[in-house]
C-alpha cells in the first residue's frame, strides 16, 4: 500500500485512503536536520521497485513505525554505498550496484567511459596471490591502439610493481590517467617477465563501438557465413548493427557465427533488436516476458499485461526497416564474460531456432535493472532516470543505483540459467594460441566454421594453457555487466485512481 503512495507523491496529490476507506500508512520521512538525503533516496526507490524488496525485512513498507525510527535507520551507514549494499541489497542478489555520480553511470551505459583502449583478462598463480594480465584485444582509435601491444600480449606488473590480488586494482584502475605495463613470455608452463615495457594513457569519454568485427567466409561447407564479433549491447549503435546485417543481407549470408565471448550485456531492447535481426520480423511472437515484485507484477497484470512481454521488432528505434536474415540456426560464441543482455539472445532466440553455443558456460544473469536517481516525481516512473529530467534530480544529491527489478524468460517461460548456459561443443581459449579475432585460424571461430561445413575429419584444438580469468577489464567499467531495460513502460493508471 506504501508503494502507492510514491506515485501519488509524484503527482502532487494527497489522500489517506483507498476506494475501500483503508487507512493507509504514511510514507516515513527523515528528520530533515539528518544527513541522510542519499539514503533516503535509495530506501525509497528500492521499497518500490527492487525485485527482492519482499525479502527484505528493513524494504517492507511497515518497517517503521516513526519517522524517529526510519531516521535512525537511515543513520545507521554514514557511507550511503555501505548503507545500500549492508542494509538494502538481499543476499542473493549477485549484481546490483551504485555509483556516486549518476553522470558517470548513465555515461557508461552509451559505452563511454576513462579508457586506454586495452581489453584484458586477469590470472592468479596457482598458489599465490600474485597475478597476470593478458590482452583480448584492442580499441581502433584508442591509445592501446598507437602502442605495440596486440592480442595475447601478456603483463605481470605495472609502474615496475608485481600484481597481485592485492593491488591490481590501485594499479590498473586508480586515478593516475597514465601507467606502464610490465610485459611477459610464455616459457613452458611459466609466465616470465621479459623486460618489456607499454605506457597507456586513459582517456576521458572514450566511446566504444560495440561492433568489432563483420566479416564473411564464402563456400564453407556450400554456406556463406557471416562472422559478427559484437563486444556490448549499446543502444547508441543499433543502427549501425542493423547496417551489419544489411551488408550480410547483401552478400548473400546463409549463416551466421555470433561472437559474444567478451560481451557482458548492456540493453534489453538491442538485445531483442539483434534477434529480429537473426531470426525475422515477427512482432506478433514473444521475445522475452518481464517478472517484477508481487507488487509491480500484480499491477501490470491487471492492468496493462503488454508491459509485461516484448515481441519481435520489425524496425530499429529510428523507424527504420531491420535487415533479416530469416535464420533456422545460429552459432554463438561465449565464454564466462557472455552475460546478461548476451544471454538474453541465446534464451530468447531457443524456441524458434537452434542456437549452437560454442566455447565455454556463460555468466548467469537473468535479472534486468533501472537506473535509479533521486527523481521521485517523474510521473509514472518515480525514480527512474529520464535523460530530459535532468534539472529535476536533486542537485544534492549526484548518487545513482542500479538496483535488479525484475528477471527474464523466454516464449515458454524458461528463466532457470542463473548457472550459465553451457556449451553445445566445449573450447577454452588457449593463453598460448588465441589467434587473431575474425581470422578463420582463430580456434573458437574456426570450430564454428569446422561445425558449419560438416566435415567428419574435424580439426583437433589442443588447448595447453587455458585462459580462465578471475576478472577481466569490462567488471571495471561504469555499466559492468549490467542488463537494462530500455522498454518505455508507465506504472499503471489503476494505482494512480486509487488516490482520485
Amino acid at each position: 500500500m506504501k508503494k502507492w503512495i510514491y506515485v501519488l507523491l509524484a503527482l502532487g496529490m494527497v489522500a489517506c485512503s483507498n476506494d475501500d476507506g483503508i487507512e493507509l500508512p504514511d510514507t516515513p520521512n527523515p528528520d530533515p536536520d539528518a544527513d541522510v538525503v542519499v539514503q533516503d533516496f535509495m530506501w525509497k526507490a528500492m521499497n518500490l521497485w527492487y525485485f527482492w524488496q519482499g525479502d527484505v525485512p528493513d524494504l517492507a513498507d511497515d518497517a517503521f513505525l516513526t519517522d524517529e525510527e526510519y531516521t535512525a535507520f537511515l543513520a545507521s551507514e554514514s557511507d550511503p554505498g555501505a548503507f545500500f549494499d549492508n542494509r538494502l541489497r538481499f543476499s542473493e542478489d549477485r549484481f546490483s550496484f551504485y555509483n556516486e555520480d549518476y553522470r558517470e553511470l548513465t555515461q557508461g551505459l552509451i559505452g563511454i567511459s576513462r579508457n586506454n583502449g586495452m581489453e584484458f583478462g586477469l590470472i592468479q598463480f596457482s598458489g599465490s596471490s600474485s597475478i597476470f594480465g593478458y590482452v583480448r584485444y584492442i580499441l581502433p582509435n584508442s591509445d592501446a591502439s598507437t602502442k605495440d601491444i596486440a592480442r595475447g600480449d601478456l603483463f605481470t606488473g605495472v609502474n615496475g610493481v608485481t600484481l597481485t590480488d592485492d593491488n591490481y586494482r590501485e594499479l590498473l584502475y586508480g586515478e593516475n590517467a597514465t601507467y606502464t605495463l610490465n610485459m611477459a613470455d610464455i616459457e613452458g608452463n611459466d609466465i616470465v617477465p621479459n623486460g618489456r615495457e607499454v605506457i597507456l594513457t586513459k582517456e576521458e569519454d572514450f566511446q566504444e563501438d560495440p561492433i568489432f568485427i563483420t566479416e564473411v567466409f564464402e563456400n564453407i561447407g556450400g554456406e556463406t557465413v557471416g562472422y559478427l564479433m559484437y563486444n556490448r549491447f549499446t543502444s547508441e549503435f543499433n543502427r549501425e548493427l542493423n547496417d551489419a546485417f544489411g551488408f550480410f543481407a547483401s552478400q548473400g549470408v546463409t549463416a551466421l557465427v555470433l561472437d559474444l565471448r567478451y560481451n557482458l550485456g548492456g540493453s534489453a531492447n538491442t538485445a531483442r533488436l539483434l534477434s529480429s535481426m537473426i531470426y525475422g520480423t515477427n512482432t506478433d511472437e514473444v521475445f522475452t516476458e518481464f517478472q517484477y515484485n508481487d507488487f509491480i507484477q500484480e499491477a501490470f497484470t491487471e492492468d496493462d499485461p503488454d508491459a509485461l512481454k516484448d515481441y519481435f521488432a520489425s524496425a530499429v528505434s529510428s523507424g527504420v526497416p531491420i535487415n533479416t536474415l530469416n535464420l533456422d540456426r545460429v552459432y554463438v560464441l561465449t565464454t564466462r564474460s557472455s552475460a546478461s543482455a548476451s544471454e538474453l539472445v541465446i534464451n530468447g532466440l531457443n524456441p524458434y531456432i537452434d542456437v549452437i553455443k560454442i566455447g565455454t558456460t556463460t555468466r548467469g544473469k537473468n535479472e534486468f535493472s533501472f537506473t535509479m536517481v533521486d527523481d521521485p516525481s517523474n510521473p509514472g516512473l518515480p525514480f527512474i532516470y529520464s535523460p530530459e529530467r535532468e534539472g529535476d534530480i536533486n542537485s544534492e544529491n549526484s548518487w545513482a543505483i542500479q538496483p535488479l527489478v525484475g528477471r527474464v524468460k523466454n516464449s515458454v517461460g524458461f528463466f532457470d540459467y542463473t548457472n550459465g548456459f553451457a556449451p553445445d561443443i566445449e573450447l577454452q581459449e588457449d593463453l598460448g594460441n588465441l589467434g587473431v579475432l575474425g581470422d578463420p585460424n582463430e580456434p573458437l571461430l574456426a570450430r564454428a566454421l569446422q561445425e558449419i561445413s560438416g566435415v567428419t575429419a574435424k580439426r583437433f584444438f589442443e588447448v595447453g594453457m587455458p585462459a580462465e580469468p578471475f576478472t577481466h577489464s569490462g567488471m571495471f567499467t561504469p555499466l559492468k555487466d549490467n542488463m537494462y531495460l530500455d522498454k518505455e513502460i508507465k506504472l499503471p493508471k489503476r494505482i494512480l485512481k486509487n488516490f482520485q
